[in-house]
């Protein structure tokens, strides 16, 4: 049996990808992704489908922490390969939309032997896979994992509220181990981290923030600089809490 998705922007993982996942054989490259399967996995039961397209567009959510873009992941089709050459096709109905933001620039160092220090697209291709992994692992099985996701998602299909939808990943946080505190010293989170995050999302006179109807100030829209600051630091709230409970 073979599954197959098409993806935008094509290049979202920046690199091909093919490995065993288990009870499946995964290929994502150019826009594509494949999964692999023994028929008697499938076995006619839908539900294994949706649990890998599941654990697929958790790779992409987990991605997503990290490029800040928005990505569409169609409905899969699914084949059966018979071993004389024969294919059944069939094909499940879909409903997506996306925006597609600008692109990155990368820089290269390297020192006079030549020798690479700094590779920004290198470095962004491992923490994209770190994401993609740790999501796909957790996002199943971890109800806070899987709000916090979702929160994320929401942050960047969402704009006009994303330091709304940011803040919820603090709230999480905060709900899972009961207090600010706890919950900073348990995966590593400096206060000032914890406080900044907060006052840009419940304090600033911000329109993407939660308190707008409390601000006797005139609204602005938050800085680029304000938001790279905000998801950064949701970021790496996001992660610490993967690892955590890696």
């Amino acid at each position: 049996m073979i599954i197959e998705w098409t993806f935008t922007p094509e290049n979202y993982f920046e690199d091909g990808i093919k490995e065993d996942r288990g009870t499946f054989e995964l290929e994502i490259l150019n826009g594509r992704v494949s999964a692999t399967l023994s028929a008697s996995i499938y076995n006619g039961n839908n539900k294994v489908l949706d649990d890998i397209h599941n654990e697929v567009k958790a790779l992409f959510m987990g991605v997503q922490v990290v490029s800040h873009r928005p990505f569409n992941l169609s409905k899969y089709t699914l084949y059966r390969q018979y071993p004389d050459g024969r294919k059944d096709v069939t094909v499940f109905p879909e409903s997506c939309v996306m925006e597609v933001g600008a692109g990155t620039i990368d820089i290269v160092i390297t020192d006079s032997a030549g020798n690479v220090i700094a590779d920004t697209r290198a470095d962004r291709i491992r923490e994209k896979l770190e994401f993609a992994e740790l999501s796909a692992k957790h996002s199943s099985t971890d109800s806070p994992a899987r709000r916090m996701l979702s929160s994320y998602d929401a942050s960047v299909n969402d704009p006009a509220n994303e330091l709304v939808h940011l803040y919820e990943i603090r709230d999480a946080l905060k709900k899972k181990f009961g207090k600010d505190r706890t919950a900073r010293v348990s995966l590593g989170i400096s206060e000032s981290d914890w406080k900044r995050l907060g006052s840009l999302s419940n304090n600033e006179p911000l329109r993407q923030g939660r308190h707008r109807g409390q601000s006797f100030e005139t609204l602005r829209d938050a800085t680029n600089e304000e938001l790279a600051e905000a998801r950064q630091i949701a970021k790496s709230m996001l992660l610490a809490y993967l690892k955590y409970i890696d």
